[in-house]
């Protein structure tokens, strides 16, 4: 991954994820009249998966008109959302990416059989 910003069409660097992620959890607690991450924690788990849910569907129809500036904006604003539950639930992204690098290497029908066992 590259270091910094990313240009259009390039790879940006996971930091982005990272510092996103810091700029949500800061907001906890804040004035929900002046931040919109403040107002999604001040009405609930419900509320942010409402949110996530509407997101997951408008990318959804963002890549069926198969716009890609479209889903990726859309896909921006899902993952935005993702965050703002997993600050929500207690996760950090470096669990997250422990569980992605868990299942590198598996396939993903060993990975479901595996939890079932």
């Amino acid at each position: 991954m590259s270091k910094g910003k990313a240009k259009p069409g390039e790879t940006a660097n996971i930091d982005v994820v990272e510092r996103l992620f810091e700029v949500i959890e800061s907001r906890r607690g804040k004035d929900p009249e002046t931040s919109h991450t403040a107002k999604l924690f001040s009405r609930g788990r419900g509320k942010i998966c409402q949110k996530l849910g509407e997101e997951a569907v408008e990318t959804i129809v963002a890549a069926l008109d198969e716009k890609p500036k479209h889903v990726a904006r859309e896909s921006a604003d899902l993952l935005y959302h993702l965050l703002v539950l997993w600050a929500e639930v207690g996760l950090k992204p470096g669990q997250i990416w422990a569980e992605l690098e868990a299942r590198e290497g598996i396939s993903g029908i060993e990975e479901k059989r595996s939890r079932k066992a």
